[in-house]
């Protein structure tokens, strides 16, 4: 089993990263393959709706000068997703929003690629936001008919500066169960 955690922080190894590498310690620990795909960094253009993998039905977005076609075919190959990003202006971070945009339709448009893989997400927030976050990144998921990870609530960890999420001890405990609800649904699907 392969599940790809995507990064879409702007902060290489902040309080996004801190979650998902605690989702990770799960996975390790359950002798998951696990990677974490780092893309808020990146100069990732958004979609331009130009219909061209509608068309081509090639499995690539027709904006091939950055890391997204590439990524489609991790995402293909991984039997369980988790999207991670802070809130950045009360919603996804910018570049992590282009990214999903590009390769959820991509998917989309070539027969639902990522269908009943399993899936969850994460966010980090300073204040407000979470909520609107998770909700946006959810609708990624179920637009694509990935089976979303029964969660003890919504997967919101409070912290500003890197390390603060740390703090959030109930937001920790959140990420560890969902990781563990995520690690029974895979077994059982590969049962």
């Amino acid at each position: 089993m392969k599940i790809l955690a995507i990064n879409g922080s702007p902060r290489v190894n902040g309080n996004t990263h801190i979650l998902l590498t605690e989702m990770g310690r799960v996975f390790e620990r359950e002798k998951i393959d696990y990677e974490i795909l780092q893309v808020g960094n990146k100069n990732i253009r958004g979609c331009v709706d130009c219909k061209h993998c509608f068309e081509l039905m090639n499995e690539k977005c027709a904006i091939g000068d950055d890391e997204v076609n590439t990524s489609i075919q991790k995402i293909k190959a991984a039997d369980g997703i988790i999207l991670g990003s802070p809130v950045y202006f009360s919603g996804i971070a910018g570049t992590m929003k282009a990214f999903l945009d590009r390769t959820f339709y991509v998917a989309k448009a070539n027969g639902e690629l990522y269908k009943n893989k399993v899936g969850t997400v994460i966010t980090a927030v300073r204040r407000t936001g979470g909520s609107d976050t998770v909700d946006g990144l959810h609708r990624y998921l179920m637009l694509s008919g990935i089976v979303p990870v029964p969660t003890p609530t919504w997967g919101i960890v409070y912290g500003r500066e890197k390390g603060e999420v740390l703090q959030d001890t109930d937001g920790l405990e959140i990420v560890r169960r969902t990781a563990d609800n995520m690690v029974a649904l895979l077994k059982k699907y590969a049962g």
